[in-house]
């Protein structure tokens, strides 16, 4: 047989045949020879590239062995025609799948873990843990080392210093400099009292004398309270609160600085005697009044060496460290409405006692002598700096209050007026202050006699404010005779009510949203309203009887029906209905009809009518009685001022600010931007105008009058004659005058309003007399120089209610609130007629015409006439008969109680 014919030798293993035995060997257990062992030349490349054989197998290079293994794999997959490519050997000794499975290689951090599967790759070892938890715990010693070392202990002599901040008229021109004064004396603990340091230690940190220095727990809480985004918290040991003053140059609420005062505090708390800590404290801590240290707090409080201070001024001393502003017997209503005199000093009497018992209950002082201390002790007025006497002192104290209450605006709260170095440009106007100055001074002087009727005629008390009603910016205010002897600024809150001139916000609700429909009920007639016309008619009755706003006679909460009465008991109009019209009510300040319109309108958009033109919910009294309308709240000057101005800007309302812009050494830190809104349509706010312009032109306002200028205003007297007030304004000034009797001494602790009858010697003392008078003075010279500008033309404004006839006022008594003539009286109404039968009088549903008689029991007029009335037998007998029961009130610039 040729060669080319014979068929190639076999390998030893005899084929497939072969192959199928060697299956059923290996199924049997049999162990096959491998590849290879035959010497069959194919096996120099025909075994599995990957196996142990591959291992010994030498080629020429890196190729060949790619080639290798490619053609060994073909031949597998040949082999195999049902599969795509061969299965891969399982993991054994040298067939690894990653360098994560090479035991021959060590990592430094064996995570995931090597030779685990599942869950268990993933959990770390407890090698793991515990070397990372010490290197953490190495790495913080490490840094609480270098922490430590790099902190120095507090140079006491460094402490509280601060520059001034300088305060600019409008005009630019320097007001003052002020603020920046170091009002304190450093002295040695032998010179502060055992009772003062033991107070702080028994109030603040009893652990004192045997503690580290820090307390870990308060610490935490100021960490975790940070973190949060909330404000840091103070020290909570002795001496934190020491490094804590002593760090005022850098007051950044970070957490970089609370570690920093952290380790400041561990060293202190290591390398200095605690005396030394407790002298520091006590030298450097605030206790308000611009008075840092215990020796100057002694002065400021009660002029006296801190050596010589009792136990029981010990005690009030370290309340006023938990924060003056809320513990001051002054008060503090600039900074914060609730921080009224009476307020603080029930705080800080609660606080001081609280202070006495515990050093008492710590073995700090005896109980027989605790005892002698159960009152406050008598603190003097809380103004030294002379540069702040006048009016400047009020004026300071506005501008600060303004910044810090709207610091959200600002970027500029307490500590930062303290720390100084600010440039604060106002909005008051110097000339105007001092015109509005030398206008009540005349008046005061020329009036009011102390001396020749001291029962009548002392504590008696005026106030101003003129704000530009275009800005909102105040111009002037007077805030009492000097500020460094009467503390409490009149311009701002001061709980005296404003009486009638309240009606103008009646006036505006009842033509903003109309009167309600009697034939529906609460919730319908809500949404079904009559506009109404200043042309609509009321009942003008002396004692009428007040209705719902459905014809259901009103009575309080003891059944007892609501007689309102007029100034002088008057009635107006024709029997038997008394009707006139609204612009006459207004003119002629009658009670009646505006507190009827207020219960047909609703007493809830009076107020709302009275807070849309600028005055503060706070300042408002309850809507629980109908003599809401006519004046129980007790806003502020200013805010009567600005609200007033919305109506002589035509309805735009604008807050009252005395801020224009504040620099510091960074740049403009703080510039004023003018918030307009819509508080009323132009229609109803015109209409408002031209009837408050009535009031001046022949009204009770004619004190006012300027010639050859359009004037609009509003008399109010309070109940009991409490209290009495101007308030007018032209196009281009609105101005507020307010006149009570008020006993401001600090050490009276049941400070009231006092009557003014007789006062100035006078009968009574209205709107239309002294605070009439010292408004025209003042405006008269203010507008000098100004053009005269007329007042928009009112449209026509809503329906006429009760529409008929007018007839002609005609009062049934002679007395008159004005000093300016009054109508005269019909003589029809000179003596008293015999009065028609309900029958004959009235028609049934008929809610403008009142009944003669009823219960002589019901309520009258609580605070809001132009002459005073009966007291009511329902609202509290508070201060100025306030329904609330709020001595101080709340209405002042930015909201609270007066001050």
């Amino acid at each position: 047989m040729s060669e080319h014919r014979r068929k190639p030798p076999q390998p030893q293993g005899g084929g497939r045949a072969a192959g199928r035995r060697g299956t059923s060997g290996s199924s049997s257990g049999r162990r096959a020879a491998p590849r290879g062992a035959t010497g069959s030349p194919s096996d120099a490349y025909g075994s599995d590239a990957y196996g142990p054989e591959a291992e010994e197998r030498p080629y020429g290079g890196r190729a060949e062995a790619r080639r290798a293994a490619q053609r060994g794999g073909s031949r597998r997959r040949a082999a195999d025609p049902g599969r795509g490519g061969r299965r891969p050997a399982p993991a054994g000794p040298g067939r690894g799948r990653g360098r994560a499975a090479d035991p021959g290689k060590k990592r430094i951090i064996d995570y995931p873990r090597a030779g685990k599967y599942g869950w268990r790759r993933w959990m770390p070892s407890w090698k793991l843990v515990s070397g990372l938890f010490l290197g953490f715990i190495g790495s913080l010693v490490a840094v609480a080392g270098i922490g430590y070392a790099m902190v120095g202990v507090p140079d006491l002599a460094k402490t509280a210093t601060s520059q001034n901040n300088v305060y600019y008229w409008a005009d630019k021109s320097q007001m003052v400099a002020t603020g920046g004064e170091t009002n304190r004396q450093i002295i040695n603990l032998e010179q502060i009292p055992k009772a003062m340091q033991y107070a702080v230690i028994s109030q603040e940190n009893k652990t004192f004398e045997t503690d580290s220095g820090i307390d870990p727990k308060g610490i935490a809480r100021a960490l975790l309270n940070m973190a949060r985004g909330g404000e840091t918290q103070g020290g909570s040991t002795i001496t934190q609160q020491y490094v804590k003053n002593a760090m005022l140059n850098d007051q950044s609420q970070t957490l970089t600085r609370k570690f920093k005062e952290i380790f400041v505090s561990i060293k202190v708390g290591a390398t200095v005697k605690k005396d030394d800590i407790m002298a520091g404290y006590l030298n450097s801590a605030y206790y308000g009044r611009n008075a840092y240290g215990i020796q100057a707090a002694a002065r400021a409080y009660f002029n006296k060496d801190a050596v010589d201070l009792n136990p029981g001024e010990c005690a009030f001393l370290a309340a006023m460290l938990k924060g003056a502003t809320y513990y001051d017997p002054a008060g503090a209503t600039s900074i914060d409405p609730a921080a009224t005199p009476d307020a603080n000093r029930k705080r800080a009497t609660s606080q001081m006692q609280d202070t006495l018992n515990k050093m008492v209950e710590y073995g700090h002082l005896d109980a027989a002598q605790r005892d002698k201390y159960r009152t406050l002790p008598t603190v003097q007025n809380p103004r030294s700096n002379t540069r702040l006497s006048g009016q400047i002192g009020y004026l300071v104290d506005l501008a600060n209050s303004y910044l810090v209450t709207h610091s959200d605006e600002t970027h500029v709260d307490q500590q930062k007026l303290r720390e100084g170095g600010l440039s604060i440009y106002t909005t008051f106007d110097k000339k105007k202050i001092q015109e509005l100055q030398a206008s009540v001074t005349r008046v005061q002087k020329a009036n009011i006699k102390p001396k020749l009727r001291p029962e009548t005629d002392t504590h008696v008390q005026f106030g101003g404010a003129s704000v530009d009603p275009g800005t909102g910016a105040i111009k002037a205010i007077y805030g009492g005779e000097d500020a460094t002897k009467h503390f409490t600024n009149n311009a701002d809150a001061t709980g005296a009510q404003v009486g009638s001139t309240f009606k103008p916000f009646v006036l505006a609700a009842a033509m903003e949203w109309g009167k309600r429909n009697p034939e529906l009920g609460p919730d319908q007639a809500q949404d079904e309203r009559t506009i109404v016309s200043p042309k609509s008619l009321y009942n003008a009755k002396n004692k009428l009887k007040i209705k719902d706003y459905q014809g259901n006679v009103w009575t309080n909460e003891k059944g007892e029906e609501w007689l309102q009465t007029n100034d002088g008991h008057k009635s107006y109009g024709d029997p038997p209905k008394y009707l006139i019209d609204l612009r006459e009510a207004m003119r002629e300040s009658v009670n009646s009809p505006f507190v009827q319109l207020g219960m047909d309108v609703g007493l809830d958009k009076v107020k709302q009518a009275a807070m849309d033109a600028g005055l503060l919910e706070s300042s408002l009294a309850g809507t629980s009685y109908p003599s809401f309308s006519i004046g129980t709240s007790d806003p502020s000057a200013i805010r009567m001022a600005g609200a007033y101005g919305t109506f002589a800007a035509s309805g735009e309302q604008r807050d009252p600010y005395s801020v224009d812009k504040v620099v510091s050494k960074d740049g403009v830190a703080f510039e004023h931007r003018a918030k307009t809104k819509r508080a009323f349509s132009e229609k109803v706010a015109d209409n408002v105008t031209d009837v408050l312009k009535t009031v001046v032109d022949k009204g009770t306002g004619t004190a006012a009058q300027l010639p050859g200028r359009d004037v609009a205003g509003k008399t109010g007297t309070t109940d009991g004659n409490k209290s009495a007030w101007f308030v007018g304004y032209t196009p281009q000034l609105s101005t507020a005058i307010t006149m009570f009797r008020y006993d401001d001494d600090a050490s009276n602790k049941n400070r009231t309003f006092l009557e003014m009858f007789g006062t100035g010697g006078q009968k009574k003392i209205h709107g239309a007399s002294f605070p009439a008078q010292i408004w025209h003075d003042y405006m008269a010279e203010a507008l000098k120089g100004e053009p005269a500008k007329p007042f928009p033309a009112p449209e026509p404004i809503g329906e006429i209610i009760n529409a008929q006839p007018s007839p002609t006022p005609t009062p049934s008594a002679t007395e008159s609130e004005k000093e300016s003539p009054s109508p005269t009286p019909s003589p029809s109404h000179s003596s008293p007629s015999p009065s028609p039968s309900v029958s004959e009088s009235c028609k049934p549903w008929d809610w403008t015409c009142d009944p003669a008689g009823g219960a002589n029991g019901g309520g009258t007029d609580t605070g809001g006439t132009d002459g005073g009335v009966s007291p009511s037998p329902s609202p509290s007998d508070s201060v100025g008969g306030n329904p609330r029961g709020n001595q101080n009130g709340g209405g002042g610039l930015f909201g609270g109680p007066a001050g």
